[in-house]
């Protein structure tokens, strides 16, 4: 199939969507992170981190699954935890079952700086996202995000 042939662009409407869909992907990052650097001194990536960490009750996680699970790589997330263990948000443990791996573990000035950054980040994020959806509308967005990361899990997965 050549290029020049109908299937190969997107309809009209389609790429209206996925410009505008890029243009958020761009945008609402770059919005949350002002936010939170504003507001806390964190960064997005920083908030991503310690939500991961203090989503699980001992508040640790092997390097490798904290980087699955915000889809990093692990030199990426490496080069960031060396970053907030300085500031003390963070540190890092040798896993005593294998010698090989780390844990991030979640400090108490890391608990607390989530917890200051969450109210203004959460209300931040309802102005900019949901603040003016419908209840309908808002089950739209749910069913596609939903679909299309069902698609993404089958490539990646």
């Amino acid at each position: 199939m050549s290029i020049t042939t109908e299937a190969a662009w997107l309809s009209a409407d389609q790429q209206q969507v996925w410009r505008r869909w890029l243009d958020v992907q761009a945008g609402l990052p770059a919005a949350l992170h002002r936010q939170l650097q504003r507001d806390s001194g964190l960064s997005l990536p920083d908030f991503d981190v310690l939500v991961q960490l203090t989503d699980r009750p001992d508040g640790r996680i092997r390097v490798s699954a904290l980087a699955a699970e915000l889809q990093w790589e692990r030199s990426r997330l490496s080069h960031h935890v060396k970053r907030m263990e300085a500031r003390g948000l963070v540190r890092r443990e040798e896993c005593d079952d294998d010698g090989r791996g780390w844990f991030v573990v979640l400090t108490d000035p890391g608990r607390d700086a989530i917890v200051a950054a969450a109210p203004d980040h959460v209300r931040e994020v309802r102005e900019l996202v949901f603040e003016d959806l419908t209840p309908d509308e808002l089950a739209v967005l749910d069913s596609v995000t939903t679909k299309v990361l069902a698609r993404l899990a089958g490539r990646l997965g």
